[in-house]
């Protein structure tokens, strides 16, 4: 069998890190050859997981960025053991079909989270249905998102969303600086869901599409759903998994 793919972003400390990660690989003659070691932040795994969207292979993180929700903590005594004994969860992105002003269509994966935005100073004004039934009629705001489970502490978690776990099977939908009406706090609805947004007023209140860190401006209409073909499979350290982030995630909310 053949040795992992190791790849890193071009910051000093994940270059530092690879070049350890080389030797410690070499000298254990540590092999799995189905296996992308990714060392950089959140950022950089998000985009290691798109370009790799047809793959099988499991991704292991290794964070040398701020806060890595979705990277593992490096450890220089115990990395071997570690990947040896990762465990691996799956995760489906959500697929985001956008048509803009001049009825160009795009599509765009996110894992975390499709947030739409006002693209001015006027505030978004927008519909949103769930598969054909309305959710909110004219929500007037400066934007709203739908997320993933894996995305829900993240930007998410910021806007006063619901914390999602891992196997609720659900999305959320939450509003960004409500204006009209004031006390609507989102929706949660099933993975399964097509969240349809349309911008009400786009001459006059222009909005952008954003899934993850890809953006669409003068949006018109957007799509949203999981894209339940695509698996990343992710490997977490024993006792650090992706679900314990979020139940801490939740704790702190519930404490704070």
């Amino acid at each position: 069998m053949s040795k992992p793919q190791i790849i890193s972003d071009k910051n000093k400390k994940s270059l530092r890190i690879k070049n350890l990660l080389i030797k410690k690989i070499e000298v254990n003659q540590f092999t799995k050859s189905n296996l992308i070691i990714v060392i950089g932040g959140d950022g950089f795994m998000l985009q290691t997981l798109k370009k790799n969207k047809n793959s099988k292979k499991q991704f292991y993180g290794i964070n040398s960025g701020n806060y890595g929700f979705l990277m593992n903590i490096f450890s220089s005594k115990n990395i071997i053991k570690n990947l040896k004994k990762a465990n691996m969860i799956s995760i489906s992105p959500l697929e985001m079909t956008v048509k803009n002003k001049n009825n160009k269509s795009k599509k765009s994966l996110a894992i975390n989270e499709v947030s739409v935005l006002r693209q001015s100073r006027q505030a978004a004004s927008l519909s949103i249905k769930h598969g054909s039934r309305q959710i909110i009629k004219n929500l007037v705001s400066d934007g709203v998102l739908v997320s993933t489970p894996a995305g829900s502490t993240a930007y998410n978690l910021s806007v006063h969303g619901p914390i999602l776990s891992l196997n609720s099977k659900k999305l959320s939908i939450s509003p960004i600086s409500p204006f009209r009406p004031r006390r609507w706090r989102g929706k949660i609805v099933s993975y399964k869901s097509k969240i349809i947004i349309k911008n009400l007023n786009p001459k006059k209140r222009p909005i952008s599409a954003v899934a993850d860190n890809i953006e669409v401006r003068n949006a018109k209409d957007i799509s949203v759903k999981t894209k339940q073909n695509i698996k990343f499979n992710l490997m977490y350290d024993k006792n650090r998994s992706l679900q314990n982030k979020i139940k801490i995630e939740q704790l702190r909310r519930e404490t704070s």
